[in-house]
């Protein structure tokens, strides 16, 4: 698999963040999207597709938010050979995102009251599809030993 030599972390965040901002796809497709347009563009385009039952909690059921979901697919396209260290991985993201919301990765706790229409909904959301894609991205640049650039984005 060909991969980048260094990423922009911005930039993997703006384009997740962006293309569900503008309904291009949803939480975990959009941060597929992301890595798969700034780490390996010869991912196959199919492994976004991989990700859409995951959205509003899997399915609609708000139970793991999608955002996790989305990013744990990135994570098993680059280490899925090796489900040992993609478990430990995964784990990993999943505690970041409980460290930071409320202890749960349950998107009904995190939307509880509000209106799934509404925009502080949508809000809400954008921001932990960018918080999720930028720490799959620094696990991805660490483990493979790509060089991750904190800089202004630039949008590609």
């Amino acid at each position: 698999m060909k991969v980048e030599s260094q990423v922009s972390i911005q930039q993997v965040r703006y384009d997740a963040e962006e293309v569900f901002r503008i309904g291009g796809f949803y939480c975990s497709e959009a941060i597929v999207s992301a890595i798969r347009k700034n780490f390996g563009p010869s991912m196959p385009k199919e492994l976004i597709k991989a990700a859409s039952g995951f959205p509003i909690g899997v399915g609609r059921s708000r139970c793991m938010c999608g955002a996790i979901s989305g990013a744990v697919v990135a994570l098993g396209y680059f280490f899925g050979e090796d489900r040992e260290k993609t478990m430990v991985l995964s784990h990993e993201l999943q505690e970041s995102f409980r460290k930071n919301h409320q202890g749960t990765l349950c998107c009904y706790i995190h939307i509880e009251g509000m209106d799934i229409l509404s925009g502080e909904h949508k809000k809400q959301c954008v921001a932990f599809t960018g918080e999720m894609a930028q720490k799959a991205a620094e696990i991805i640049a660490r483990e493979l030993k790509i060089k991750l650039v904190y800089d202004d984005v630039e949008v590609r």
